[in-house]
């Protein structure tokens, strides 16, 4: 990939970046999902156990169409290996939105995808902990004396959905030390959001947590604000580096 020396690339060159970036993810996908689809009993009973506790005569999974089961298997078979092929695929996406990067910093390439992967994972683990809790209430609303049948496909979209928005919810962090890396956004920016960034994380909670338990949004929340404060320091740390980079330049550029 050519680039200017001030990182500035032709939109050619960046087009072809992106479907380079794109083939190879998708590649990469597929590859997951041969053996997520050999072992989707395992994934199966695994998403499933989350429910197994309030499973009961009168709460019970069914499937309403022939063409069900093999639809479920599909999209289970394909999340799986969406997140365990995540490592590649979000070494490409940092690789085609920070190009411009000199070939010291490209280190940091590797650095952000040991970081973000067990962030990704930390979050998808909080929304599998909170999953029991969330069904019990959720489901301790069906009425007495009325069966409730809950269909597979929608169990398995509400389980995903949840797990996704934790996952992002984690990586939010991650991405502001990336665009401060990339020069693109400030400690001193980050500092002024405060206000802004705790009322989002605190909706964000609230939403991701349909059991609008207070002290549940509030165990979804913490994490992910002491992880912006993380990223904020991580900010502050690198701006005071290019700082004093900039000063040494300038004391050698005055001495010569």
């Amino acid at each position: 990939m050519a680039t200017a020396p001030d990182g500035a690339m032709p939109l050619v060159e960046h087009l072809r970046e992106l479907r380079k970036r794109l083939v190879l993810s998708v590649l990469v996908i597929v590859v997951g999902f041969v053996p997520a689809w050999m072992y989707y009993a395992d994934i199966f009973a695994f998403l499933k156990r989350p429910l197994d506790s309030v499973l009961s005569d009168t709460v019970k999974l069914q499937v309403s169409n022939i063409t069900d089961p093999f639809t479920l298997q599909i999209q289970v078979s394909l999340v799986a290996a969406l997140v365990a092929t995540s490592p590649v695929w979000l070494f490409n996406i940092w690789r085609f939105v920070t190009p411009g990067l000199h070939r010291h910093e490209r280190r940091w390439a590797y650095f952000f995808i040991f970081t973000s992967t067990p962030l990704a994972f930390l979050g998808a683990a909080t929304a599998y902990w909170s999953l029991p809790v969330s069904l019990q209430l959720l489901i301790g609303f069906t009425p007495e004396d009325v069966t409730n049948l809950i269909a597979v496909d929608k169990y398995f979209e509400f389980v995903f959905r949840m797990i996704l928005v934790f996952a992002v919810g984690f990586l939010s962090p991650l991405f502001f030390v990336l665009m401060n890396f990339a020069d693109l956004l400030s400690a001193r920016t980050i500092r002024g959001w405060w206000r802004i960034v705790t009322m989002v994380v605190l909706l964000f909670a609230a939403i991701a947590t349909p059991t609008g338990d207070p002290l549940t949004m509030t165990l979804v929340a913490t994490p992910i604000l002491a992880l912006m404060v993380l990223a904020w320091a991580i900010a502050a740390v690198n701006d005071w580096r290019r700082r004093r980079s900039a000063d040494s330049d300038e004391n050698l550029d005055l001495t010569a």
